[in-house]
């Protein structure tokens, strides 16, 4: 797998995207989906950048955000998988009799040749950056975001998703999550 260098420029516009891990469809159920959105909701406090759109799909999520500082992109997406795997993991061994919760808990689990501390994985180890320049592209991100969940199937059209900034946008609601607007 080739190494690349990700290179960020201070106050660039970056889409990101990252799965979880085995493509673990964990955002099927409404209290990962919650855990997801708290866990955002605090590590935007905690760093400084906009948030500019969003969407939570089963198993990937991609945001479109503005950091101030450059070098903020890694520590806030290391901060936001560690805190959302932590709180994950947490639910999934709290009720191990659900089945479903059994099944998840097991897809997550290592391989035994895996060195590390930890027994279970929630998300892919890297994710994948995209520097957008131009107010084309970040329209365009933001119209791919929004379609995202109608392309699976997962619902008809994008305002019956309330996992995404679509509805912020179009319909002026934010009762999930408040989107920072550019301009």
């Amino acid at each position: 797998m080739p190494i690349y260098r990700r290179h960020f420029q201070p106050g660039q516009l970056q889409f990101i995207t990252t799965s979880t891990y085995r493509r673990t469809r964990l955002f099927e159920d409404n209290p990962f989906r919650w855990s997801f959105v708290d866990v955002l909701r605090q590590v935007r406090l905690d760093f400084d950048f906009l948030l500019i759109g969003w969407v939570l799909m089963p198993e990937h999520f991609h945001l479109l955000l503005k950091p101030v500082q450059a070098h903020h992109t890694s520590c806030f997406m290391q901060e936001l998988k560690k805190r959302t795997a932590q709180r994950i993991l947490a639910l999934l061994k709290s009720d191990r009799r659900q089945t479903g919760y059994r099944a998840l808990l097991a897809r997550l689990r290592l391989p035994p040749t895996v060195h590390c501390d930890s027994r279970y994985r929630v998300w892919q180890r890297r994710f994948v950056p995209f520097n957008v320049y131009t107010e084309k592209k970040r329209l365009e991100k933001l119209a791919y975001m929004h379609a995202n969940p109608v392309k699976p199937g997962l619902v008809i059209s994008p305002d019956q998703w309330p996992w995404s900034s679509y509805r912020f946008y179009c319909l002026n609601d934010s009762s999930v999550l408040t989107m920072d607007r550019l301009g």
